[in-house]
Parts: C-alpha cells; sequence; structure tokens
C-alpha cells in the first residue's frame, strides 16, 4: 500500500504491475527529453541574435520536424500496445473470483467452489484494532493463493463500480448488466489494498478491497475451512 510521502508507484505484486511500472519510466524517459530539448531551443531563441531576411522556407527542417514526433510515437505506441494485450490475456486461470459491486460494500463469490460468497464492508473507525488502517480494512478479506494465475469477473448491482488494486496493475469497471473479466498472478505473499476508483455516489470512498495472499497451502486449508462437506 502506498506509504506516507510515497510520491512513485506502489511496488508491484505482479508481473503486469512490473510491466507497467517499466513502461510508465519509458514513457517518462521520453518525456524528460523532450522536455529538455524544446526548453534548451526555447532559451537560446532569447540568447542568439541570427538574422536571414532571405529564409523563406526550409523543407528539410520541415520534414524532420514533423517524421521525428512520429517515430518517437511508435516508441510509445509499441511498447502501449504490447502491454494492452497482455493485459487482456487470460491464460488457463487456476481460480476463478467473481466481485459484485453494492452500495457500499463488495459481495465476493469463489466460483469453483459452491458454498464460498461472503460480503465485505469497511471497518468503521471506532471498531479498528489498534494494528488496522482507517478507510481501508475490511471485515472481511478476500484469500487468493500466491504464484497462481487468477481471473476475477466484475460487476455491480446498482451503479457503476471500479474495482480496483494498485499493486496488482488491476482496474476493472463493475457494470450493471454487464460481466467484465481480468487476470492477474501475485508473486508474493502479503496485504494488497485496494478502493472503488469509480465516482458512484457519496460514499464511494468507502469501498475498500483487501486481497491476502498466502500460499497454497495456506489456501487450501482455508478453503476447507469454508466449505460445508
Amino acid at each position: 500500500m502506498s506509504t506516507w510521502a510515497n510520491l512513485g508507484l506502489q511496488d508491484s505484486a505482479s508481473p503486469l504491475m512490473e510491466q507497467l511500472i517499466f513502461f510508465h519510466d519509458h514513457a517518462l524517459l521520453i518525456l524528460v527529453m523532450i522536455t529538455i530539448l524544446v526548453g534548451y531551443l526555447m532559451f537560446m531563441l532569447f540568447f542568439n541574435s541570427y538574422i536571414n531576411r532571405f529564409l523563406l522556407h526550409g523543407q528539410l527542417i520541415e520534414m524532420i520536424w514533423t517524421i521525428l514526433p512520429a517515430i518517437i510515437l511508435l516508441f510509445i505506441a509499441m511498447p502501449s500496445l504490447r502491454l494492452l494485450y497482455l493485459l487482456d490475456e487470460i491464460n488457463e486461470p487456476s481460480i476463478t473470483l467473481k466481485s459484485i459491486g453494492h452500495q457500499w460494500y463488495w459481495s465476493y463469490e469463489y466460483s469453483d467452489f459452491n458454498d464460498i460468497e461472503f460480503d465485505s464492508y469497511m471497518i468503521p473507525t471506532n471498531e479498528l484494532s489498534n494494528d488496522g488502517f482507517r478507510l481501508l480494512d475490511v471485515d472481511n478479506r478476500i484469500v487468493l493463493p500466491m504464484n497462481s494465475q487468477i481471473r476475477i469477473l466484475v460487476t455491480a448491482a446498482d451503479v457503476i463500480h471500479s474495482w480496483t488494486v494498485p499493486a496488482l496493475g488491476v482496474k476493472v469497471d463493475g457494470t450493471p448488466g454487464r460481466l467484465n473479466q481480468t487476470n492477474f498472478f501475485i508473486n508474493r505473499p502479503g496485504l494488497f489494498y485496494g478502493q472503488c476508483s469509480e465516482i458512484c455516489g457519496a460514499n464511494h470512498s468507502f469501498m475498500p478491497i483487501v486481497i491476502e495472499s498466502v500460499p497454497v497451502n495456506y489456501f487450501i486449508k482455508w478453503i476447507a475451512s469454508k466449505v460445508n462437506f
């Protein structure tokens, strides 16, 4: 999760988020280079006194400043398209999780196990434990295994919501009447926090998401404790 004075992106917990961070740095480097070049040219305009009253046009420089930006845009567009298709790729998921947005809480269903479904509400501040995070902790966390391909199906029961967990690079809109899906792969254990990032009403910021990533054997024990045999 984000910590005090954290101005950059959160530490990634999935390969897709790593790729998003790499693309962010790649695009930012190009922007810095463009800014430096344009700034240098504008700065030098104030100090040079070169005048050519016979210069009517410059076809060469016009070709350069038309073709060069197109090439730079290609260097941004190609990695962006690659990443876009990677984010949409679903590769034989091990587990399917269904998330349903309500006002103002989330409902979860483990589609592979018929008996496991629960609601997840934010814990009010006056009921929060000393080690909890205000406005971020929930009464029922999502428990998922690490090092497993996970598919999430997102929809909504009333208005548009958005299921967002920054550390995993996941942001999926939950729209009434539609079922959206994406996938992620958690590569380390821990707690990962998110929130509804859609302006879906007065209390939309009080719809936190907490994922508890655990080793597979712990996940199997948790499943066994929830399933009614």
